[in-house]
Formats: structure tokens, sequence, C-alpha cells
């Protein structure tokens, strides 16, 4: 995949439900690519930059 063409990021989508997003550190982990924005709902205007230090919050906080 990555062979065929030149990535520069990946776009996360689908992180509104109720998983955590800890699949967004193997996707770049296994991609070796930096994610550049993240959907947080189901239309465009639902997609974010990412913000790594919010995520990294987010992720590890108590609910």
């Amino acid at each position: 995949f990555k062979e065929t063409m030149d990535f520069t990021g990946v776009v996360l989508t689908k992180l509104d439900g109720t998983a955590k997003g800890g699949v967004v550190i193997g996707i770049t982990d296994e991609m070796k690519l930096p994610v550049r924005y993240i959907g947080i709902g189901e239309k465009v205007g639902d997609l974010r930059a990412f913000d790594a230090a919010a995520f990294a919050d987010a992720l590890l906080a108590d609910e």
C-alpha cells in the first residue's frame, strides 16, 4: 500500500464511538506515519486536526 503512493500522514475516522482510540498508536507504529486528522462524527465538518497531547490526555483520563 505505502509502496504505491507517497503518503505523508493518516486520517482516522470513527473515533466518536465508545473505544478509547488506542488503535491510533498501533496504526502510526505500523505505518510509520503521523496522524494528521481525526473524525469525531460522521460529517466532513467533524474532522479535526489531530492534537497528540490532547489525545494522550483523553486516552489516559479517568472517566
